[in-house]
């Protein structure tokens, strides 16, 4: 992990704060699931959260993000209510979308996320269009696109970019490199080690970062961020990481043993959040008693979230024709 001198008490606080609820969060729709409360799946984040947190941490208030399938995550590290999300998941009125939107077209609008995506690289020119406007209307805002390596081999990121870049659009595209597009080792079906250099092709910087390190995902972000205010253009970062369990909640990824069978478990001891919380503590930023009451506040929050969903009404019947744009 890179190193945390220089940084304040408070930040590490955050990055600590936001990757945990992250985990715990995920861990608790993956328990949903389990118990038959959630109707169809859930592409859960875990593992992946020095991504969200570190690209988050670097943004103002009024920015906006376009989503992925595997969104929670990116919500949770904006501040959404989390009562809210866990409530969407559900399919309950009390939900971001009262109930309509479920885990893949989760959004928080109050929160400058432009919605999850369940189409495979149909946030990418979302999040460039976000960029455009803030272009055309002179502010300082800039727009993040997450995506996966499946969306890097799709035609809206490669429209996408070259767009961003004759325009110098302020736009961030965030590549989240976890191997594997559903059950598709990305190794087999690109032919480069880094999908960053694919930005050099259209005259922008292309960065790659260890994804499963909070500091070094905020640092690249951070001169992204920077850059993209300044009018300089968009930035494609990959972060590579891993998610701990399948495409979804129901998939066994047993296809990840074919090329190494501790693949796994050699990311695991990667773990960001563990990663973190260790480094902390060595480097006497805090005791293990101020990581407890941090994890004990976190739980809390978790639990009301949980209660809060489970016994939230499903919508009315009679909702099935409203909020209809199309």
């Amino acid at each position: 992990m890179k190193s945390i001198k220089g940084y304040k008490k408070e930040q590490l606080i955050d990055f600590y704060t936001t990757m945990y609820k992250m985990r715990r969060f995920e861990e608790e729709i993956f328990e949903f699931y389990k118990k038959g409360m959630m109707a169809g799946l859930a592409h859960l984040y875990m593992g992946e959260e020095a991504v969200a947190t570190g690209i988050c941490s670097a943004l103002k208030e009024d920015d906006y993000i376009g989503s992925t399938h595997r969104g929670h995550g990116h919500l949770v590290a904006r501040g959404a209510d989390i009562k809210k999300m866990m409530a969407e998941i559900l399919g309950k009125a009390t939900g971001y979308s009262k109930g309509k939107g479920g885990s893949m077209h989760i959004m928080a609008l109050d929160k400058g996320i432009l919605g999850a995506n369940g189409i495979v690289g149909g946030e990418i020119p979302i999040a460039t269009g976000a960029a455009y406007s803030a272009k055309y209307r002179g502010t300082d805002q800039v727009a993040v696109s997450f995506f996966g390596d499946g969306a890097s081999n799709e035609g809206t990121f490669h429209e996408s970019i070259n767009m961003a870049s004759a325009w110098d659009l302020p736009v961030i595209y965030v590549l989240e490199n976890n191997l594997y597009g559903i059950s598709v080792d990305t190794r087999d079906v690109t032919n480069v080690t880094n999908l960053a250099d694919r930005a050099h092709g259209y005259g922008i910087p292309g960065v790659v970062v260890d994804g499963m390190d909070v500091v070094a995902v905020y640092e690249v972000a951070k001169e992204a961020v920077e850059r993209a205010r300044k009018g300089e253009g968009p930035t494609l970062l990959e972060c590579k990481t891993y998610r701990w369990q399948g495409h979804h909640v129901g998939d066994p990824a047993v296809y990840r043993a074919r090329r190494n069978p501790n693949e796994k478990e050699e990311w695991m001891s990667k773990c960001p959040v563990a990663s973190l919380k260790e480094t902390l503590v060595k480097e006497n930023v805090l005791t293990k008693n101020e990581i407890a009451e941090i994890e004990n506040t976190v739980e809390t929050e978790i639990q009301e979230a949980v209660k809060f969903a489970a016994e939230s009404p499903y919508p009315d019947v009679s909702e099935a024709f409203t909020d209809i744009y199309a």
